[in-house]
């Protein structure tokens, strides 16, 4: 059902819903573009094939948008940091109906655009982390779990590896040739609660959710033989 109304939210059916024609196209571009690497995909078959679903990645490169967005088996609508959204580069991300927020407030019309996708059964993709880092996921913030708790969206763990070679800056591409790993895991399910929610009852999703996350990354670095970039300048150690 179409901007199905929630418990104690604001009306987003005014809202236009976010461009979808475009994607089909950016992503046979992504997907042109992801051939000069070794690109591999694992558990695509996890991800509900219908309905609102929430993609929570781990973030550790500049190149893990533009895969996830390229491998993903459902168009999906992620949210990215507004200084992306400039020039070209902003155009194209507008028109493929990415969504700009700003990380420094708490952004109402990110949140109102994220429930217009969920609330059009369609997949949203969001990076817990915050920002591009070690990727073990060690600190979350808790977007996913709010997204969860008030749609009972199901949560999608995705480990993306090798976007970034180890040591290297996180704005940094990896090289032509490079092996990169999506690894999608089994759906987190939470049943919606409506409103009020405490912030107690995020923080313990927000917790389940990191945690659920961080196995899943490691698991997939053990499977697919990846390993974490670590620190700039830096050999990655651990897993």
């Amino acid at each position: 059902m179409a901007d199905r109304p929630w418990s104690g939210l604001p009306d987003v059916s005014p809202l236009e819903p976010l461009p979808t024609g475009p994607m089909v196209v950016g992503r046979r571009i992504a997907r042109m573009l992801l051939r000069r690497y070794d690109v591999r995909v694992v558990g695509t078959d996890l991800v509900p094939k219908d309905g609102p679903v929430i993609l929570a990645s781990n973030h550790i490169g500049y190149l893990d948008g533009p895969l996830l967005f390229g491998v993903s088996p459902r168009p999906v609508h992620a949210l990215v940091k507004d200084s992306m959204f400039r020039g070209r580069t902003g155009r194209m991300l507008t028109a493929m109906g990415q969504i700009s927020v700003d990380r420094t407030v708490a952004d109402a019309r990110a949140v109102k655009l994220c429930l217009k996708v969920l609330s059009q059964r369609r997949a949203l993709a969001i990076y817990p982390e915050g920002n591009r880092g070690l990727g073990d996921v060690s600190i979350t913030k808790g977007g996913a779990a709010y997204f969860a708790l008030v749609t009972g969206a199901p949560v999608v763990p995705v480990a993306c590896l090798g976007t970034r070679t180890h040591g290297a800056h996180p704005n940094s591409m990896p090289e032509r040739g490079t092996r990169v790993d999506t690894v999608f895991g089994e759906p987190m399910r939470f049943d919606p609660v409506p409103w009020p929610r405490t912030k107690q009852t995020v923080a313990e999703v927000q917790a389940e959710i990191q945690a659920r996350l961080a196995t899943h990354v490691k698991a997939a670095c053990e499977v697919t033989g990846q390993r974490l970039p670590g620190l700039p300048g830096q050999l990655a150690s651990g897993y």
